[in-house]
């Protein structure tokens, strides 16, 4: 629960205290002992040292659904971060460079708003398939499912070994992103690599986010000289005081969240199945495919950490006091450990229930309807139609033994090494493959030889899911 009023003098100071690192070897490959462990000890609240710097995580469920609803309390600009304007935050602290791009994300009040109808607007003809934009954009995800496990069985025949994330979910989102975005050249893995580099924090996040910023500010400039029916265009439209530059910033905030976010979303769909979670599998051969991601969502949310708030003023959360410019993540993760401990039975069987799942964060910062719609729809097409062509799978590793990545946000498989046996509908010699806008290629009932035209994106597929330079 929630205090207002001023921290007592005696009270603990967050800097005073010895805090544990929270990203280690023991939380990548078990976050939730780790939350379990410091509920335990600490209760609601927790101090941790996220790479090097000290933050409060919030762990209990109606704790975190405070902080991500009450904006009056909790901001999201960094400005109100008390020790970065007192030089206490070093400046190569690896995730500094992220929180230092004036994008949506990290805005408050009016400002955010006015941007976030930006994304609103712009997003709505992509989310449902009752427009043309939307039509176009599920069959162009449908095509690129098939186009993938096509590409699967000519390069490693029809049983064998495939890794789902960097032989399909990965490829799957960049064709995806740049249908999307409308890419005017060809759109490389190195792209998703510097979001990841950004996103978790890696020792070279600053370079990588320069080099995103540079490619959508390139990509915004473009479009506005060469505009087209895609999201870059959209957003123009439904923004036009928008610069360059600030759409360029937007621009790295939706294909974050499409590649990261809704990429995870997929390869933790398909292990839960894989798993043989049963809720899961029930609800996917039941056709139910929005609660197949809820369930899922629940158990594995993808983003398990949200980015940090500040504390506008003090405020005591748990035993704790939070002083004015506090930094504090909220564990979406641990808040569902929570939920699923206080009611496990209802939670396994009632479909409203798994709609109390934070994967789309909550209150005035919660993921725009039109993107988790959006979301919803590539991640459903993407889970239904890989088990259509997939007549068995198997994991090949114990979950114990599954790579991680070991970010501060993203809870992502490195890989996803399974033993598979397709159906007869994904035999390579039915397809002819041929270039498609978006990076992508187009398959046809027809026996045919690649043209020569397709080369280059098939050059790039196999390069993504085979590793070929």
């Amino acid at each position: 629960m929630e205090i207002a009023g001023h921290a007592p003098p005696d009270s603990p100071v967050l800097e005073s205290l010895s805090v544990e690192a929270l990203l280690t070897w023991e939380f990548d490959s078990d976050p939730n002992g780790i939350y379990e462990r410091l509920r335990g000890k600490y209760g609601a609240v927790a101090p941790v040292g996220l790479m090097g710097v000290p933050v409060w995580l919030v762990l209990d469920y109606q704790d975190v659904l405070e902080v991500l609803r009450n904006e009056n309390v909790w901001r999201r600009d960094i400005r109100y971060w008390r020790a970065r304007n007192e030089g206490l935050v070093p400046r190569d602290w690896p995730l500094l460079p992220g929180y230092e791009v004036r994008g949506t994300m990290f805005m408050d009040a009016e400002e955010h708003q006015h941007f976030r109808r930006t994304h609103q607007s712009a997003l709505r003809p992509f989310q449902s398939p009752h427009t043309p934009q939307g039509r176009a954009l599920l069959a162009s995800v449908t095509q690129y499912t098939d186009d993938l496990v096509a590409l699967l069985a000519a390069e490693s025949g029809m049983t064998g070994f495939v890794d789902l994330c960097a032989q399909y979910t990965r490829p799957l989102l960049l064709m995806v992103t740049a249908k999307l975005f409308g890419f005017w050249g060809e759109l490389e893995d190195e792209l998703v690599m510097d979001m990841w580099r950004m996103v978790d924090g890696g020792a070279d996040a600053g370079p990588a986010t320069g080099r995103i910023l540079e490619a959508m500010t390139r990509l915004a400039a473009h479009r506005r000289t060469n505009p087209g029916d895609d999201l870059p265009a959209h957003m123009m439209r439904a923004n036009p005081q928008l610069s360059d530059e600030q759409l360029g910033r937007e621009l790295l905030t939706a294909a974050i969240y499409l590649n990261d976010a809704t990429g995870s979303m997929v390869a933790n769909t398909l292990l839960e199945v894989l798993l043989g979670n049963a809720a899961v599998r029930r609800s996917l051969s039941n056709g139910q495919l929005g609660d197949t991601l809820n369930r899922v969502a629940l158990v594995n949310p993808p983003i398990a950490n949200l980015p940090l708030r500040f504390a506008a003023r003090d405020v005591r959360l748990g035993r704790f006091w939070m002083r004015a410019g506090d930094p504090v993540t909220v564990s979406v993760a641990a808040a569902h450990q929570n939920l699923v401990a206080i009611s496990p039975s209802a939670l396994a069987t009632s479909d409203i229930s798994t709609r109390a799942h934070l994967g789309w964060g909550a209150g005035p910062h919660q993921c725009p309807s039109a993107a988790r719609e959006l979301a919803g729809m590539i991640g459903t097409a993407a889970v239904a139609r890989i088990f259509e062509h997939f007549e068995n799978a198997e994991l090949m590793l114990p979950y114990d033994q599954l790579s991680w990545r070991s970010g501060p946000s993203v809870r992502g498989l490195r890989l996803l090494p399974v033993r598979y046996a397709l159906r007869e509908s994904a035999r390579p010699e039915r397809y002819v493959m041929s270039a498609q806008d978006g990076g992508g290629i187009r398959a046809t009932q027809q026996s045919a030889t690649p043209g020569a035209e397709a080369k280059g994106v098939l050059s790039s597929l196999r390069r993504l899911m085979f590793g070929r330079r």
